[in-house]
């Protein structure tokens, strides 16, 4: 049986309160079907018993490990979509959701992202491993998941859960076109024909970072102004 509507998960980071604002409305007026988006906040996962884990130095946000518990909150039914917070949709997500392929448990925009700073936004450490950025947008076969129980994503260590080593093998994970993931200062090329624009060293909702990706960084910020703007008569 279809989904009936798109079941959008978006990791939330308190700092980044803007950027989420911006990409749920950016996600809404693109998209030609119905969305449920559920910003994951820690607090409330916490207060359910589903998230106890202690912050760990190397997480550079709330939600690093949380984002793994989208299969159990869909009760390891149907797909799922999970994104970060520092985007921008600039397409119809229904384009994205027709490419789900039941051959896969994950599919994602597979990334060589090789990073050469040691921090990124705020002073946050900047961290290498292999398959860096594939988890901050996943289009997730929620059957197929059944390895990320609450326990496991509260036990498990960072690089199990990002490296996907909860699958059988990487061949579980299906590729997605680069542009549903263009990471916004780290690619040099892509940003004009990109669906979703990703601040992964952060964005200009950061005083630090107002020119972040230079054009798209305006692009955010009249997004924002029409996220905020008062229809007149």
């Amino acid at each position: 049986m279809a989904q009936p509507q798109i079941p959008i998960y978006i990791g939330v980071d308190p700092r980044e309160r803007s950027a989420t604002n911006v990409l749920i409305d950016s996600l809404v007026q693109h998209s030609s079907t119905p969305l449920a988006i559920t910003p994951l906040v820690t607090p409330q996962l916490e207060q359910q018993g589903l998230y106890w884990r202690a912050r760990d130095p190397k997480q550079s946000t709330a939600f690093s490990f949380s984002r793994f518990l989208v299969p159990h909150l869909m009760g390891f039914k149907g797909w799922a979509i999970f994104m970060d917070c520092d985007m921008l949709c600039r397409a119809d997500i229904t384009e994205l959701w027709g490419l789900r392929d039941e051959r896969y448990a994950v599919m994602c925009v597979q990334h060589d992202h090789q990073p050469n700073e040691t921090v990124k936004f705020l002073g946050e450490t900047q961290s290498a491993y292999p398959k860096k950025n594939w988890s901050s947008l996943m289009l997730l076969n929620c059957s197929r998941c059944t390895a990320l129980t609450p326990a496991f994503v509260n036990s498990a260590s960072g690089l199990e859960l990002h490296r996907f080593h909860w699958l059988e093998g990487d061949h579980q994970i299906g590729p997605l076109p680069p542009r549903w993931n263009h990471l916004v200062g780290v690619q040099t090329t892509g940003a004009e024909e990109a669906a979703l624009l990703h601040w992964t060293l952060g964005g200009p909702w950061f005083r630090a970072q107002r020119t972040m990706g230079g054009p798209v960084a305006a692009q955010w910020f009249g997004a924002r102004t029409d996220a905020m703007a008062l229809w007149e008569e």
